[in-house]
């Protein structure tokens, strides 16, 4: 692949390794102390540069060195996050402080002062991404949880986006990250002290990122990521930490709508 010009000056002949941990299709590369994320240009693309522009001095994101679009590819050039990614073993050896540091993480961004945002992931517009997903035939209906299609659950994602369409909830505004799961929210001290992967980051109800941040714990903890099996966990200490009260309805319906993405 040809690197934009000003991207090579940048990395010049340093080292690196491709990243492995996620489930983007993007291709990281890891440097000394910067990371260069590439992938198809796209609004998600460009809605991760544009919100981590925007949160430059607001919340603890990279720094962005360089970035170019060329034959169709987004080259993000940024700062390397401070600290380790909360899933690291550190974190997971202690759930009550990573819990502490994962609602710590919600509560910093949902005091971001939304009113000059103009970038939604709200229902409306979520439920419009969905509806293209199913009727391009998008929805990869084997990388879900194993309940949500089949006999005691929906027959099909058409049917599931119809569901989801007939019960939708109110919603709460705040900043969300979009994709509020372990890899993406670093750590360092035992507080946070990074967030990457914004390319979902806008507006949208609470309830997106508790919802995912709830299932990426219980997941993280039950060896589904290849793993240890972690026995007599219990993601609940979310909410404990949170000092709410769990929505299991929005829990659940947030859960189901990122089925079809």
């Amino acid at each position: 692949m040809e690197f934009p010009e000003k991207i090579k000056v940048l990395i010049s002949e340093e080292d690196y390794h491709i990243d492995q941990i996620g489930m983007s299709r993007a291709t990281v590369i890891m440097l000394r102390d910067k990371v260069l994320k590439i992938q198809e240009e796209s609004k998600e693309a460009d809605n991760e540069y544009q919100m981590m522009k925007w949160l430059q001095d607001k919340v603890p994101v990279p720094q962005i060195l360089c970035h170019e679009i060329q034959n169709g590819k987004s080259f993000l050039l940024m700062s390397r996050a401070k600290g380790k990614m909360s899933c690291e073993e550190e974190l997971m050896q202690n759930p009550d402080k990573l819990a502490e540091v994962l609602a710590e993480g919600l509560k910093m961004l949902w005091q971001v002062d939304i009113s000059e945002c103009d970038i939604r992931y709200d229902l409306d517009r979520k439920l419009e991404m969905a509806r293209y997903n199913v009727e391009h035939d998008l929805v990869d209906v084997n990388s879900v949880e194993p309940e949500t299609f089949g006999p005691n659950g929906f027959r099909s994602p058409a049917h599931l986006l119809e569901w989801l369409v007939a019960n939708r909830p109110e919603e709460e505004p705040v900043l969300v990250h979009g994709d509020y799961c372990l890899p993406n929210i670093f750590a360092e001290n035992g507080r946070v002290s990074g967030f990457i992967d914004l390319g979902k980051t806008g507006i949208a109800d609470k309830w997106q990122d508790i919802a995912l941040c709830y299932r990426s714990l219980i997941h993280n903890y039950d060896g589904s990521y290849g793993g240890a099996v972690r026995e007599g966990f219990d993601a609940g200490i979310l909410f404990e930490k949170l000092g709410i009260e769990p929505d299991w309805e929005k829990i659940r319906y947030y859960i189901l709508m990122d089925e079809l993405f």
